[in-house]
């Protein structure tokens, strides 16, 4: 396959896997009416890291097809947060995380060096998003309503975007981020399975 049409696969596969990347996640937590294992600070985490990372995309003109994927992205985590917010009976505070993130991206280009380190630290926000649904699941021991589906899409768009950052942009900040989040979420996958399957096990021999 050339070069050219390698990076129309990976843009548009990635494009397409994201735009249901959440809805095996959305559609647990919709069936079992309950967000235990899923980790709101994991949550308020990750959509931080969408939004400077798609705001710095978008700042520095870089080609659209290589983060177009973000604002569905976003939407979908924010899907997600009321969610998470109305089965554990905190929904009034949607308010107060709309007007921090709505002021955050806001203030995120006042300056160019606001969106610069703002990008440099966006790697380092994102694996913290990781760690704590990773602490999520070690201390809960149940990944019932954690979706391996999404958690495997989520591996499957970083590992896709490694490729197309290395061919485009060729931005170290964000080649480092797309690496680095795409070992973080092998390992959350690599989890969920084992307690997924820990679980079952435990079900049969009751």
């Amino acid at each position: 396959m050339q070069p050219d049409a390698l990076l129309h696969v990976a843009n548009v596969s990635t494009l397409f896997v994201c735009m249901v990347l959440k809805f095996p996640q959305i559609f647990v937590l919709i069936r079992v009416k309950s967000s235990s294992g899923v980790s709101l600070p994991s949550l308020l985490l990750e959509l931080t890291g969408y939004i400077v990372f798609v705001t710095y995309q978008m700042y520095y003109d870089y080609p659209p097809p290589t983060y177009f994927e973000y604002p569905i992205l976003i939407a979908q985590d924010a899907i997600l947060l009321l969610l998470i917010l109305h089965y554990s009976g905190s929904l009034q505070q949607s308010l107060l995380y709309t007007l921090v993130f709505v002021g955050g991206w806001r203030l995120l280009t006042v300056e160019k060096w606001i969106i610069d380190l703002a990008m440099s630290l966006c790697t380092f926000i994102s694996a913290a998003s990781k760690f704590a649904q990773l602490q999520c699941l070690w201390r809960s021991k149940d990944a019932g309503q954690v979706s391996a589906l999404s958690w495997s899409m989520a591996t499957y768009t970083c590992m896709a975007r490694i490729y197309t950052t290395m061919v485009t942009t060729g931005d170290m900040q964000v080649l480092v981020r797309f690496i680095v989040m795409t070992l973080l979420n092998l390992w959350v996958l690599l989890t969920v399975l084992y307690y997924q399957r820990h679980s079952r096990s435990a079900k049969k021999d009751d």
